[in-house]
């Protein structure tokens, strides 16, 4: 791809240190994470009491599962030429609010057709917030740590699972009820817009290019370097024409499919994981409860991944990094597929396939912030998640037919081994060139 020469705006904001603004923004962009990781369990948390309290069968619930799907791939979709056109953080608002309103409507609903309905804006809300907590992170982090620090801010998703199924377990145990798990899934997010509203800057790009800046926003740029007056913003990379053209476009063709590929596989595997685990491992003779519990060292195992992987793509390259971490996970998945063994090794198991999965997905997450450049980086994530989520869609209906045709059920995983295959192949023909394309310099 061709590499435009950067302007010395865009070489400030490459190059910036890393210091309390940068840490801040991460950690409130975590923050938005943790709100998808939480979503992403509360509706399969939800279902064991709903079965009772609608008097349904458990599978009719399929339709909430897909509407949320759905919702996210619409949400992604949509959201990236947003944040790129108009900016980051109205995009966040925007979203986290959309997700906070529809999570609290959905403690009140009435039927599973108003919950699936609800569940498809809740979808919509957390995937503008997926992407612009992405492409945010990416702006207010330098390129050589960019990969890193956006797969810290990825962690926030499986902690925001494995902490909300902790608590959400105390308040069924407490007799709460399954309201109550929308409720909290609404109020943390209700209470996340104000902080963000007061505390969240925009992106350094887009406040270099307003001719009139509030004193907080002149400190900003001043805090990474830019003097507000001294700004050329004709040279600022920011979206100047249709972002999702420019990314099977300017050399881009090629990793964007490539990362659409690896986003459908990945995502598959997440989604297998999640709908069917619990199902499988109590099918083998588990109680409910080991089953949960094992479950949750699953999410554990991807909250873990922050301690290495960053590092390595940052090091050695996404492509080499990403492609031998799911390889690796093949193994632990065929290992669990194929091998009895005891509840303690399979404890271990489950952690180590929630690393090399989850963890593969947030290292995808990660590379995509940073291998494109600022002007098209809230399509290429949110894109990148819309053609995924399609991954998503097809796990729930997948692993059922798989149980229903009398495949032993441990054996429905060997189907994860299969997409793992794929990504690994993906990730390996990878081209990843260390350098972005910067809009030009005037001239």
């Amino acid at each position: 791809m061709a590499e435009l020469r950067l302007s010395a705006t865009e070489a400030t904001l490459e190059n910036q240190r890393i210091g309390a603004l940068q840490v801040k923004v991460a950690l409130i962009c975590a923050l938005v994470q943790m709100c998808d990781g939480y979503d992403v369990g509360s509706i399969g948390w939800a279902v064991p009491e709903l079965t009772h309290a609608w008097h349904l069968a458990p599978p009719l619930f399929a339709l909430a599962f897909l509407f949320s799907n759905i919702g996210i791939m619409v949400g992604a979709l949509v959201a990236g030429p947003i944040g790129d056109r108009i900016g980051r953080k109205p995009l966040l608002l925007g979203s986290v609010g959309l997700f906070a309103v529809a999570s609290l409507l959905s403690a009140i609903s009435p039927s599973l057709s108003v919950l699936a309905g609800l569940r498809f804006f809740t979808g919509v809300g957390i995937a503008g917030g997926f992407a612009g907590s992405t492409a945010l992170t990416g702006d207010y982090a330098p390129k050589r740590f960019r990969q890193t620090l956006i797969l810290v801010t990825f962690t926030g998703a499986p902690l925001g699972h494995f902490v909300g199924g902790q608590i959400v377990a105390l308040m069924l145990y407490q007799g709460l009820g399954w309201p109550s798990i929308f409720v909290l899934g609404g109020l943390f997010p209700l209470a996340l817009v104000p902080v963000m509203a007061l505390f969240l800057p925009e992106s350094p790009r887009y406040l270099a290019q307003r001719a009139r800046l509030a004193p907080r926003d002149r400190l900003v740029l001043e805090r990474i370097g830019l003097a507000a007056d001294k700004t050329d913003a004709k040279a600022l990379d920011i979206a100047r024409g249709n972002p999702i053209k420019m990314l099977l476009s300017e050399g881009y063709a090629k990793q964007t499919v490539l990362l659409w590929i690896v986003f459908f596989c990945s995502l598959m595997n997440l989604y297998i994981f999640l709908f069917w685990l619990p199902v499988i491992l109590h099918l083998t003779g588990m109680t409910p409860a080991q089953a949960v519990f094992a479950t949750s060292l699953h999410g554990l195992g991807g909250v873990c991944v922050v301690f290495y992987l960053g590092f390595a793509m940052d090091r050695f390259g996404a492509d080499k990094a990403l492609s031998l971490h799911f390889a690796i996970g093949i193994i632990f998945i065929a290992l669990i597929a194929l091998v009895a063994m005891p509840y303690l090794a399979l404890l271990a198991l489950c952690f180590l396939t929630g690393l090399t999965i989850i963890g593969s997905q947030t290292g995808a997450n990660a590379a995509c912030g940073a291998l494109y450049p600022a002007r098209m980086r809230t399509s290429a994530i949110g894109w990148a998640l819309g053609i995924g989520r399609l991954g998503g869609i097809a796990a729930a209906p997948l692993g059922g037919f798989l149980l229903a045709v009398g495949l032993k059920p441990t054996h429905v995983l060997l189907s994860a081994c299969i997409f793992a295959a794929i990504a690994t192949a993906a990730t390996a023909r990878l081209a990843v060139s260390s350098r972005r394309v910067a809009a030009p310099t005037p001239g």
